[in-house]
């Protein structure tokens, strides 16, 4: 099949930004009436890509605005060749390799255009431009005014003049890329609305194209393409930090941010087109929720925990979950050592009396931590942590976890949760939320513990029975407590928080804020977008949560497909059938598998037909199947 041909406007579209106004910065660098001058520039341009002034007056205004000189134009060529817009960069080798057909028609002039167009790798004689007139002295002095191209409607004679057969498609972002179009001379006008938007024009725009990778998509010019950045819609719950959302649409995707939890009816209803979710902690995505997502690729959970995720769920679907395991482990430990230090002393009596007007000077009963043992249940990253932190503090440091678990600096393992009862003068619980852990700590666990010991829960709100707690420290059991987790939490905070545990001697309630430091909220803001775009784009699962853990690098000169599929024999071999079918040649091949699911990675090194992608999508086990690129 014929190959279309692309006709490129330059300004605003292969570039960033209007040459012209660049050139009046270099130009006017060091004038007193820059300022004012780039108004007036910029205010001809507008109204020129508005389509009211024609293009020969515009351009002849803004040229006396300027005093421009060659060695100001090799300067703006320069500065140029790093102003190639996002898309246009990332699809160079696309639209290089169809360079034969890529034609750069513009009203700006050759003489900064040619050498950004060749840097790139396009041709430099499918360049249609204005050219400068020089002085003597190499000043600008006017442009050759028997070119179509400096005047009105002159990119439409230019291309009836090229008689190109075949297909013709503009990529433009003015209201004289769309002439074009209008005077028939070509099948469609995508405007280009990666860098700016023009309302008039968009009116009578064929497609509105946020980027080049649309437009290919669209046009179904290459195989090597995924489906467009700028399709890929994500959808933020709850208080996402700012800079999570500003790295997804760098990206290019269509971002919303709702910043409160959805019930269980609302997300089925909001999620029915989205590719990316990002939740906080308060979110419940149910199987409904899942059955509901129709595109849903990636879930990232903003928060250390994933028991509000039914993993089960998404992994039957196909959906690969992301969380922050590591981000927040610093915050939560300094919440725990600073409440450990102020329990011991007994200051949350002494600072609630002050408030009150009270002078409770007496020492009795405030304590130093030095020697004291601290009993830490639960050794992963935030016990561990917390074990090398509090032992530079003096404490002894014990902990218990099922697992098998390297002590680190003097910590000691206890056999059992009953030994690091009777042992410790200091509790603090950091376990996960799997269900199988509710109601762990109740009036027998209770009971094992010293008399007037420290109890902290940090971890899991429905680990510690409310009434057993309360009774342990009313009897004095319990010297004192401090929670940031409970088994019912407000979902806002204009909700009101109600628990029998508030009004407690030496209890410290925090409001679930462990993990909700500045530096932890944008540590996880990078960290799991990072891990969602990773996965979009190359196929790399590591740190995913459901999903087998690959490693894969980026491919050249190659497209990769891939296939997830439920875990069942003879699947790989299904697939290599099908590429050997279509004398489809596998440049590297990954297989990697867990109880539930397979996940195949294939890089094939040549185009491939609609039929192979559909049997492919048709081999009985298949969950999801999608082209990288």
């Amino acid at each position: 099949m014929k190959k279309p041909y692309l006709i490129i406007d330059f300004d605003s579209t292969f570039t960033r930004l209007e040459a012209l106004d660049l050139l009046a910065e270099i130009v006017l660098a060091h004038s007193p009436r820059k300022a004012e001058v780039l108004q007036k520039i910029q205010e001809i341009t507008n109204r020129g890509m508005e389509g009211e002034l024609d293009f020969r007056t515009s351009l002849t205004l803004r040229l006396e605005l300027l005093h421009a000189n060659k060695d100001h134009i090799q300067h703006l060529a320069e500065r140029l060749k790093e102003e190639v817009s996002p898309s246009f960069r990332r699809n160079q080798p696309h639209l290089t390799a169809l360079k034969e057909n890529v034609y750069v028609v513009s009203n700006g002039f050759k003489d900064f255009i040619v050498p950004v167009v060749e840097d790139y790798g396009l041709l430099a004689e499918n360049v249609f431009a204005n050219e400068f007139r020089y002085d003597e002295k190499g000043y600008v002095s006017g442009f050759d005014t028997d070119s179509p191209l400096s005047r009105s409607g002159g990119k439409s004679q230019v291309i009836r003049d090229l008689k190109l057969q075949g297909d013709v498609f503009v990529i433009g972002d003015g209201a004289n890329d769309l002439e074009i179009r209008k005077a028939g001379f070509a099948n469609k006008f995508y405007l280009f609305t990666e860098n700016v938007e023009r309302e008039k024009v968009k009116e009578e725009a064929d497609h509105i194209a946020p980027s080049v990778d649309e437009i290919l998509y669209n046009l179904k010019m290459s195989r090597s393409l995924s489906y467009p950045k700028t399709r890929i819609r994500v959808l933020l719950l709850e208080e996402v930090h700012p800079s999570a959302v500003e790295l997804f649409e760098r990206e290019g995707y269509q971002v919303e941010h709702i910043t409160h939890p959805l019930s269980e009816e609302e997300l089925c209803e909001k999620i029915r087109n989205v590719n990316v979710l990002g939740i906080g902690s308060k979110t419940q995505v149910t199987e409904q929720v899942i059955r509901c997502a129709r595109r849903l690729i990636n879930i990232g959970a903003f928060c250390f925990g994933s028991q509000h995720i039914d993993l089960e769920a998404c992994t039957k679907h196909g959906v690969a979950v992301f969380n922050a395991p590591f981000s927040n482990t610093r915050s939560v430990v300094e919440l725990a050592l600073a409440e450990i230090i102020l329990l011991v002393r007994q200051a949350p009596d002494k600072a609630w009396a002050m408030q009150n007007g009270a002078w409770a000077r007496a020492a009795r009963n405030g304590r130093e931590v030095r020697g004291k043992k601290l009993g830490i249940l639960g050794y992963g990253n935030i016990g561990s942590q917390l074990s090398v932190l509090a032992e530079a503090l003096g404490l002894e440091v014990y902990f218990y976890d099922v697992a098998d678990k390297l002590p680190l600096g003097n910590a000691r393992k206890c056999n059992s949760l009953d030994e690091l009862l009777s042992t410790a003068d200091i509790l603090t619980l950091h376990v996960d939320g799997r269900p199988e852990n509710d109601g762990l700590f109740g009036p027998a666990q209770f009971a094992k513990m010293k008399d007037g010991a420290v109890f902290l829960n940090l971890s899991y709100g429905k680990l510690v029975q409310t009434d057993a707690l309360r009774q342990a420290v009313l009897s004095g059991k319990l010297s004192g407590c401090g929670l940031d987790v409970f088994p019912d939490e407000p979902q806002n905070d204009e909700a009101v928080f109600q628990s029998e545990l508030i009004g407690l001697p030496n209890t410290i309630l925090t409001p679930h804020i462990g993990g909700r430091t500045t530096e932890a909220q944008e540590d996880i803001a990078q960290f799991v977008p990072g891990k969602i775009i990773h996965y979009i784009n190359t196929g790399t699962t590591t740190g995913s949560i459901n999903f087998p853990n690959v490693q894969l690098p980026m491919v050249q000169n190659a497209h990769r497909l891939l296939h997830i599929h439920h875990n069942v024999p003879r699947v790989l071999a299904q697939i290599d059938r099908v590429l050997a079918q279509h004398d489809i040649n596998i440049l590297g091949q990954y297989l990697k598998t867990n109880e539930h699911i397979g996940y195949v990675i294939t890089d094939v090194d040549q185009e491939y037909s609609d039929e192979l992608l559909n049997q492919l999508k048709e081999i009985e086990p298949t969950i999801w199947f999608r082209v990288l690129y």
